[in-house]
């Protein structure tokens, strides 16, 4: 009985708290500011707003992965890299989420670039692959946008549109439609605040909020909370120099319970000795 209960617990964080070819958390460091971070500019930006790409100096990498409530079958592990260029940034992107049962990838290629003083755009095309065993495999194409604007040097608005064109599967189910509009606003030289409403077109808005807090030159700490459904996150963020930093996070769903995240981020900065 103990390990039916169990599989219907699994199935239900699957099936329910699937992706449905959304981006992942824009790495450990968003996870834990209330998966904030469609206002910020590093490697990161390649899951959660492109235009957040269109800052970085020369080339960066990073790579993350969650442990979807504590369950071991349930992986989301994510891959991103760019390139800057004098003619915009290019990027790719690849993230898994799912187990053997059930697991979806997406591919993306990106590119943003700088079109006014204060404005950043970007883009990406995405593959998206759905696989069930014994029931094969579906390939589906869409594509987002986003936009970032720098109107004031402490504070930095965004916006991302995930699936414009409303994607069918072959089913006639749609990939979700995914709108995020958000801020980051850095209060001194020690804090961070963000911000960030998400509405899905098929469900309530959510709100988000997050805060990072710089405690040492090397260390630094992030809290935040998002709603539909309640959830609490905090981590931590070091700061290894030389262009690397890791990130820890963990978010807390008030029925599944808890889902840890790390992520290594390298961007190489503007020179190099």
């Amino acid at each position: 009985m103990k390990s039916i209960l169990s599989l219907l617990f699994m199935l239900q964080g699957i099936f329910l708290y699937s992706q449905n070819g959304l981006p992942p958390n824009a790495g450990a460091r968003g996870a834990a500011m209330g998966n904030t971070s469609v206002a910020f500019q590093d490697i990161n930006s390649a899951f959660s707003n492109p235009a957040g790409l269109a800052t970085i100096p020369r080339w960066g990498v990073t790579a993350m992965g969650e442990q979807r409530f504590l369950i071991p079958e349930i992986r989301s592990v994510a891959a991103a890299g760019a390139v800057a260029s004098k003619a915009g940034v290019f990027g790719v992107q690849f993230h898994y989420f799912g187990l053997e049962a059930y697991n979806e990838q997406r591919l993306g290629l990106l590119y943003a670039r700088q079109i006014f003083r204060d404005i950043y755009l970007g883009a990406g095309f995405d593959l998206l692959n759905t696989r069930i065993p014994d029931y094969g495999s579906q390939l589906n194409a869409t594509g987002n946008i986003g936009l970032q604007a720098n109107f004031a040097e402490p504070l930095w608005l965004g916006f991302h549109l995930f699936n414009p064109f409303r994607i069918q599967r072959n089913n006639g189910e749609y990939f979700p439609t995914l709108m995020k509009a958000g801020f980051s606003y850095q209060a001194s030289e020690k804090v961070l605040l963000s911000g960030e409403a998400e509405k899905d077109i098929d469900f309530p808005l959510r709100w988000k909020g997050g805060l990072e807090y710089r405690l040492l030159e090397a260390l630094f700490l992030r809290a935040g909370f998002s709603t539909q459904p309640v959830q609490g996150t905090f981590g931590a963020g070091i700061d290894l120099k030389k262009g690397l930093r890791l990130d820890f996070a963990f978010q807390w769903h008030q029925i599944l319970g808890w889902t840890p995240a790390f992520s290594a981020v390298y961007q190489a900065p503007e020179s190099q000795n």
